[in-house]
């Protein structure tokens, strides 16, 4: 469980930085990626997204601080969360051709995220299985 808490905060002080940086420096974070910010929507649309959205799933991630009993509710939806960034970043590196360095680097993140989530939830998966057949589960 401890590794599980130090993954979720790492991953949540991830965010926290993404939301925070993808606010507060929108024409340098979205030029990275390769996103045009066209004035108004585009701008508003990139702010809540990137920024709000990015900084939700921070809170998530960083909720077992808080409230202890989250952490394999905030470690479940962290899997699935980023099985599907990997789903579809996979998807559009075959769909989209002249893809930015940034987001190769992205893409590197999220699989580490994913691949760090399914160990922690195949860990824990084993450690209840083995507490059941024992009859050590509490």
């Amino acid at each position: 469980m401890k590794a599980s808490r130090i993954f979720l905060v790492a991953v949540g002080i991830t965010y926290l930085y993404l939301a925070a940086w993808c606010s507060l420096k929108p024409s340098e974070t979205s030029q990275l990626v390769g996103f045009e910010l066209r004035p108004g929507s585009g701008q508003s649309e990139f702010f809540v997204v990137y920024g709000g959205l990015e900084l939700g799933l921070a809170c998530i991630f960083l909720l077992p601080l808080i409230q202890p009993k989250q952490l394999q509710s905030s470690l479940l939806a962290c899997l699935i969360v980023h099985a599907c960034l990997v789903l579809f970043r996979s998807v559009s590196f075959f769909l989209y051709s002249d893809i930015q360095p940034m987001t190769y680097k992205l893409a590197v993140g999220e699989w580490i995220i994913f691949l760090g989530a399914v160990g922690l939830t195949w860990r824990k998966t084993q450690t209840t299985n083995a507490s059941l057949r024992d009859g050590t589960l509490t």
